[in-house]
């Protein structure tokens, strides 16, 4: 057991830091040295297997991230941007791996976690599930074979809770067809269309957001044109496809150069 890395989990006690607490002690890969939460939160102070009704996994929930982070191999992190940022430092300074997989993260978020990558792993994915992955890759081959009389539509689904749109993934997909195209993004975006819009402009790409339920994730990229229509759907129905995906670049990345990868490079796509 000492010679498996040693994972730490941000967010611990949220959704998917249970989820991940529930993977990373069941698996014979690694092993969880660390749980962070913010300060004063309620999980603080506690054993991690308490808090959500495992047991005592003899794991203490700390407020520290760099005690914790001190400790480990690879810090899994599904947080806030603000917050991860903040980890990205700290993370370097323990020259552990730091799996992101925080969402609504914008670009002067992302450019903060180049001095961090001067010295660590630093892998991140808006969504790091097998499927969602290979639908990138099929998006932005599409998107190359197709000519701007195709309009491409991102349309996404997620449960009442989720805060951002769109969705990461959603941004993924849309930066695969933009990249297909050989366009820039933020030129070529529309989302949140209300009112009287007027006639969609050739060239863009459209995203729709679907809030409700307790829906994991669904994503459909519609490539349309005059007389067809070409689209491509990804169900996520459990959100472990996510935590798994975590996991995987967690233990590849050890041993890989400081830099910044995602996980079409954790996948070998």
């Amino acid at each position: 057991m000492s010679n498996l890395p040693g994972i730490v989990i941000t967010g611990a006690s949220g959704r998917m830091g249970q989820m991940l607490v529930r993977l990373v002690t069941a698996s014979d890969k690694m092993k969880l040295v660390g749980c962070v939460e913010r300060s004063g939160a309620p999980a603080v102070g506690k054993d991690i297997g308490e808090v959500i009704g495992m047991g005592s996994l003899g794991v203490t929930v700390t407020d520290d991230p760099l005690e914790a982070f001190a400790k480990a191999q690879a810090v899994i992190d599904f947080t806030t941007p603000a917050a991860t940022v903040e980890f990205a430092a700290l993370a370097a300074q323990a020259r552990c791996v730091h799996v992101i997989g925080t969402t609504g993260m914008e670009k002067d978020h992302i450019a903060k976690l180049e001095p961090a990558a001067r010295h660590a792993v630093i892998v991140r994915a808006g969504n790091m599930s097998l499927g969602v992955n290979l639908l990138v890759r099929m998006t932005q081959k599409i998107a190359a074979a197709l000519d701007e009389d195709w309009d491409v539509e991102v349309v996404e689904a997620h449960h009442r809770m989720k805060v951002d749109a769109p969705s990461g993934t959603a941004l993924m997909l849309g930066q695969a067809a933009a990249d297909g195209r050989g366009v820039d993004l933020d030129q070529a975006s529309v989302s949140g269309r209300d009112g009287i819009t007027g006639a969609r402009a050739k060239g863009t790409i459209g995203f729709s957001a679907i809030r409700g339920g307790d829906i994991v994730g669904e994503h459909d990229v519609i490539f349309a044109a005059d007389g067809e229509r070409v689209i491509l759907r990804h169900v996520a129905t459990d959100r472990a496809i996510f935590a798994r995906g975590a996991l995987r670049a967690a233990l590849w990345g050890q041993g890989q150069k400081p830099g910044q990868y995602d996980m079409m490079d954790v996948l070998g796509l």
